[in-house]
């Protein structure tokens, strides 16, 4: 009886390492296969330019303030606050050294969809790749050959400020574990073609939940809450809800909403404020059917009261 007490003693150490190493090897950074990159051809610079505003690299990646041509000089961006610690955004300028001018396709775009950095790390999801995972292989060609003829600069943005463990960055691969999916956020039955088009931009590139769905303890988004606002992640006033049960843009037509991307008014003749003025100045570069398309979706999906 002794004997096969200390066997399972001395196995409980075994079977720790063995629950280690699987999960370790279950959330590892995983890449997109290489093909994914392969064969897209030279970028349509006109389009990635497109998709450069759609995805709000501004916004992020240059200093707070930045106005006309400086907007397009992506030096890193100002910090932004979390429950989780302070985030810094890099410097993603065409710079061979200091940006990602040297950096490969298959780099860029594991980097967006996979979350995964150019040393194969985990990279932090404040930079929103849980929402970029759903952007085509083209769009990401396309914005990546844009940002390369973008000016170059050499700064380079502070370290990431997290306690512990937020610092760790192995504990990602559980975080992805749990929350990270490239599948749609809502089901939509016998969608239109503009309103498919309007979910790839809210859902993609456009990365809209990020703000707009509240989130738990562990900084994933709640069930059931796709885009019905909340406390504003960077913890000052709270961000909207922007599905059909809203009570601020719930009665908005498509019109509406589309013309308030445009111009930054609302149907009360109220104008945009707070961080949604970043978010504005990106929607008003796109095409008008592309706006039209994200409002025609805002007004497909479930109403959330």
């Amino acid at each position: 009886m002794v004997s096969k007490w200390l066997k399972g003693l001395v196995g409980l150490p075994v079977m720790g390492a063995l629950g280690v190493g699987g999960f370790l090897v279950v959330t590892a950074p995983a890449r997109q296969d290489a093909s994914v990159w392969a064969g897209l051809g030279e970028p349509d610079l006109t389009h990635g330019r497109e998709v450069f505003f759609a995805g709000g690299c501004t916004s992020c990646h240059t200093p707070a303030g930045s106005a006309g041509d400086a907007r397009l000089i992506l030096s890193g961006g100002a910090p932004i606050h979390s429950p989780f610690g302070t985030f810094h955004a890099p410097n993603i300028s065409s710079s061979q050294t200091a940006g990602i001018g040297g950096w490969t396709l298959a780099e860029f775009g594991d980097a967006m969809t996979r979350g995964v950095g150019r040393r194969g790390e985990h990279l932090y999801p404040s930079f929103p790749y849980g929402s970029y995972a759903r952007m085509s292989a083209k769009d990401v060609n396309d914005l990546f050959g844009f940002i390369k003829t973008l000016p170059a600069s050499e700064a380079v943005a502070p370290a990431h400020e997290l306690p512990f463990p937020f610092n760790i960055r192995l504990s990602l691969g559980g975080w992805k574990f749990l929350y990270f999916t490239d599948e749609p956020r809502v089901a939509l039955t016998d969608a239109s073609d503009m309103v498919r088009r309007g979910q790839y931009l809210v859902e993609g590139p456009g990365h809209c939940g990020e703000c707009h769905t509240p989130r738990d303890m562990l900084g994933g988004f709640r069930s059931g809450q796709w885009l019905a606002g909340g406390p504003n992640p960077e913890g000052e006033g709270t961000i909207p809800n922007i599905t059909p049960g809203s009570k601020s843009i719930g009665s908005w037509s498509e019109a509406d909403i589309a013309s308030y991307l445009e111009t930054g008014f609302t149907p009360e003749f109220d104008s945009v404020g707070g961080t949604m003025v970043e978010v504005q100045k990106n929607m008003a570069e796109l095409p008008a059917s592309d706006r039209e398309a994200i409002a025609a979706y805002l007004k497909a999906i479930p109403a959330v009261q």
